[in-house]
């Protein structure tokens, strides 16, 4: 990551409030999305043991239904109808 990209990834995290981030991995490799009060929706997930906590910022329709159906499922429930309107969930 360069200089300026590292830099307005910090100022950008300091400006979004976090809801919640809820962990759906189903073996040790990881799992996780963090949801923002601002609507954006942080994955951090392990490809394999030697490619561990990738990052990627997704939109709701870059979600398999089975992966929201999980999300949902694992959000505490006192989140839960914030993270359905983010993810646009029925």
């Amino acid at each position: 990551m360069s200089f300026i990209q590292s830099t307005l990834h910090k100022n950008t995290n300091i400006m979004e409030k976090e809801i919640c981030t809820i962990k759906i991995a189903s073996t040790w490799l990881g799992d996780e999305y963090t949801f923002y009060e601002d609507q954006k929706i942080k994955r951090v997930y392990d490809n394999h043991s030697l490619s561990a906590n990738r990052t990627e910022w997704l939109q709701p329709h870059e979600i398999s239904k089975q992966n929201k159906d999980k999300l949902i499922k694992n959000c505490p429930e006192e989140f839960k109808e914030q993270v359905m309107h983010i993810l646009d969930y029925p």
